[in-house]
């Protein structure tokens, strides 16, 4: 057996409520996985593990992304086929889940924009990260909430700032549009899949009808009733 420091650390991964992103299937998946990681360092180092780090909870993540909302809806969507295959075809990545918990924050009635935490393995464990947009779909910051990889290969937050400013029109490729880092180039590829994730999210999703469009369509001017079309007039007998 395992000795008493590791079975207790074991019981705390189990019950923090940290480890809980998106909606009750992740929950039980990742507080799963997040035990069962405990357990291999265990066995391979015997000590508790030392690698694993979770930097932000979840609802403290998304309070600091917007900080000034008043309140933030949690939406569970499952992708239907039309709407999975608009997404797959926007990441190039047939690995995609179809169950997607997307956040909006809203200050009163105005929107203030979109999360996603993005659950993935990196190379053989995972790692999450909140992806917040725009209403516009501008990706407006990318920050990591746990890595359990080890910390070597977690780029640092200056190349997570990279991705402010992306949108769908951008490539977001490793080596290309987005900095490759010396040493972590499957957390790189992994985190550029993430934000081209949420992106096809917004597309497909979250993107509203842009009203301004309302605004450009020709209006027909209103011509006064020549003689000839104007309808008779009912008298009175």
């Amino acid at each position: 057996m395992y000795s008493s420091a590791v079975q207790a650390q074991v019981r705390q991964f189990d019950r923090s409520p940290r480890f809980v992103f998106g909606s009750g299937v992740w929950r039980s998946r990742v507080r799963i996985s997040t035990v069962g990681i405990a357990i291999a360092f265990a066995i391979t180092f015997a000590a508790p593990a030392l690698h694993a780090k979770v930097f932000a909870s979840q609802n403290q993540a998304l309070r600091e992304a917007f900080p000034e909302a008043t309140r933030i809806d949690r939406d569970s969507r499952i992708l239907l086929k039309d709407d999975l295959a608009k997404v797959i075809g926007i990441t190039k990545n047939n690995d995609q889940p179809k169950l997607v918990v997307l956040h909006t924050a809203w200050n009163g009635d105005e929107l203030l924009g979109h999360a996603h935490i993005d659950v993935h393995n990196v190379r053989t464990k995972p790692e999450a990260f909140l992806i917040v947009v725009t209403p516009e779909g501008v990706v407006r910051s990318v920050r990591i909430l746990a890595f359990h990889e080890p910390l070597d290969y977690l780029p640092t937050d200056r190349w997570y700032g990279q991705f402010s400013g992306k949108t769908k029109a951008d490539r977001l490729r490793v080596g290309g549009d987005v900095h490759g880092v010396v040493g972590a180039t499957l957390s790189a590829q992994a985190a550029a899949r993430g934000v081209r994730r949420m992106l096809a999210y917004w597309e497909v999703l979250l993107q509203m009808p842009d009203s301004t469009e309302a605004a450009k369509s020709p209006v027909l001017p209103m011509l006064p009733k020549s003689s000839a079309t104007a309808e008779p007039e009912l008298q009175e007998p």
